[in-house]
């Protein structure tokens, strides 16, 4: 014979111990909120992401969640980063969308990475990107235009497959220099300057620069206009065949070969020409009257004798 059920009264008088704790319950009930009896708890967690939470811990259904990549990790292309809650306390699923990758490719003085690269942000180790040559260089074809994004996760070493055009060679200018400050490839710089009396009329410098599809000097160059200055050495004087007629002359006579024909000199200096043939046949006539005396006076010794 089966054992009897306790009537309600019974049971109910077993519960007496439960009535002082039924206000706190009720009240308890009434300030939970009411997303918290059927919204998802917090979204799962996802390798090498964080979520987004905002503080919250509960999420009513249709709320919107979004994570975001761990420093050193990037975000793998076609792959969702966001969750919704779904009817019944149920998080959309998910996958893995975290990677390690290299960053954005090595940026290049003389080359620019190819347009198809520019909006893409994954790059796993063993990625091949490639380049074109900037304005103003020119392919070696001897080299690899790309690049490699290896194992640690860094970029392989970009050999410098792109050089420099070159400017026609810029001559000399005239009655002046043209001074190559580096070379005339594509970036380098020309001086100018005159000669010594000259002047520079237009640019004192210009750079190889781009034009079209080569590259070109980016000004006219100047003109150097003006005189060459006048020497400041004394020409050496010729020997002249002059003598000096007076002392107080400045200017010099030319020598006179006929004696009738000289000037009486008016003031203290030299004789004159003329003077100086009258001494000399004074001087002239008495050696010969003393010659003749000494031979009169030795003959007559010789004849007494």
């Amino acid at each position: 014979m089966s054992p009897a059920r306790p009537c309600a009264p019974e049971v109910l008088g077993r519960l007496n111990w439960l009535t002082p704790l039924l206000p706190p319950l009720l009240l308890l009930l009434l300030l939970c909120p009411r997303a918290s009896l059927g919204d998802c708890r917090p979204p799962p967690d996802m390798p090498n992401a964080q979520a987004s939470l905002n503080g919250l811990t509960s999420f009513p259904e249709g709320s919107l969640v979004t994570y975001t990549c761990n420093q050193g990790f990037t975000k793998l292309p076609n792959k969702a980063d966001t969750v919704f809650c779904l009817k019944g306390d149920v998080w959309s699923e998910i996958e893995e969308f975290c990677n390690r990758s290299c960053d954005v490719p090595t940026r290049l003085l003389f080359a620019s990475l190819q347009d198809i690269y520019n909006s893409q942000n994954y790059f796993p180790p063993g990625t091949v990107v490639e380049y074109d040559c900037r304005r103003g260089y020119t392919r070696n074809y001897s080299l690899p235009k790309t690049l490699t994004c290896l194992q640690n996760f860094t970029w392989s070493k970009p050999e410098e497959f792109c050089n420099k055009k070159s400017c026609p060679n810029p001559g000399e200018i005239l009655n002046g220099h043209v001074n190559i400050t580096t070379d005339i490839l594509f970036g380098g710089l020309l001086t100018f300057s005159c000669n010594t009396g000259y002047k520079l009329v237009g640019v004192t410098s210009t750079y190889c620069l781009v034009s079209g599809n080569s590259v070109d000097w980016g000004d006219p160059f100047p003109e150097c206009q003006g005189s060459p200055p006048t020497s400041n050495v004394t020409p050496a004087p010729q020997k002249p065949t002059t003598v000096d007629v007076s002392a107080t002359r400045s200017t010099a006579v030319p020598r006179l070969t006929t004696p009738s024909h000289a000037s009486t000199p008016t003031g203290k200096g030299t004789p004159s020409a003329g003077v100086n043939s009258i001494v000399f046949g004074f001087v002239a006539g008495t050696l010969i009257i003393g010659i003749v005396i000494l031979g009169i006076i030795f003959w007559d010794r010789g004849k007494s004798g």
